[in-house]
């Protein structure tokens, strides 16, 4: 794999839809949606950003960075015009490259992440995934008990436990680089620039459960991307196109549709 060049799993025929997954996961979490938007007539890139799935592992991690990534794929890929989504830190990704070039994104759908700074709040995730010593462990269920001190939800944890993988039949390995995420963790809370807008069509989805996005952060959104609808998403958190695909789905194919 050349150096600069992002991992992805690419479903069906017709008008590109690029797909940025969040911290810590992969182009895998998108799959069941990524085949429902195929049926629908979209050739569907799901993509791995760097230092994530199976894409390359480098030292340098931004958000800049990974939008000079994703137009060097569209690129690669003769993707002149796409729909974007981007789930929390996808989502910021996403948002940035549709303010620096807006050009090539025909509609934004940006999932549970606002144009705000976050503070660090991964602190306890990256701790319990650093206490898996991969030397010894031989079944991803040991792997899955160490976390489970750490971490009570288990859905968190399968989610996490998707970057492990055999690297031999008795070593286990993580798809994720978790020595620089570990170390450039700040990053991910960075806030969209101040004078960063986006004047296409925008959609915000929001899970009801979540707080990412709040109602105070309705002005700043409507700042950044002017033509933006807000909506919210039923019986879900953070990972709202998990918990509530089908809602998820629904709103935005209606909105690809409009």
């Amino acid at each position: 794999m050349k150096d600069n060049t992002l991992h992805s799993q690419v479903l069906g025929e017709g008008m590109p839809l690029v797909i940025l997954h969040g911290f810590l996961g992969m182009s895998d979490n998108w799959k069941s949606l990524g085949m429902q938007y195929a049926e629908e007539g979209f050739e569907v890139h799901l993509i791995d950003l760097r230092n994530h799935g199976r894409s390359f592992h480098s030292e340098k991690f931004s958000y800049e960075i990974m939008v000079q990534d994703l137009k060097n794929y569209c690129g690669a890929h003769s993707l002149k015009k796409i729909f974007l989504i981007g789930h929390s830190m996808g989502g910021k990704v996403a948002m940035l490259f549709a303010t620096q070039y807006p050009e090539k994104v025909k509609k934004l759908l940006i999932a549970d992440i606002g144009p705000k700074e976050y503070p660090p709040h991964h602190h306890d995730i990256l701790n319990a995934l650093e206490k898996i010593d991969l030397s010894e462990i031989g079944l991803r269920t040991e792997a899955d008990d160490i976390l489970s001190k750490y971490l009570e939800d288990e859905g968190v944890r399968l989610f996490l436990l998707k970057n492990l993988f055999r690297k031999t039949r008795t070593e286990f390995g993580w798809r994720m680089n978790l020595p620089i995420l570990s170390e450039k963790m700040e990053a991910i809370g960075e806030a969209l620039p101040q004078d960063a807008v986006y004047n296409g069509a925008t959609l915000f989805l929001r899970g009801d459960k979540s707080g990412y996005i709040k109602d105070e952060d309705k002005s700043l959104i409507e700042k950044h991307f002017p033509d933006v609808k807000i909506e919210t998403v039923r019986e879900a958190g953070h990972w709202l196109h998990a918990e509530n695909p089908e809602m998820f789905y629904n709103l935005s194919m209606k909105f690809f549709k409009e």
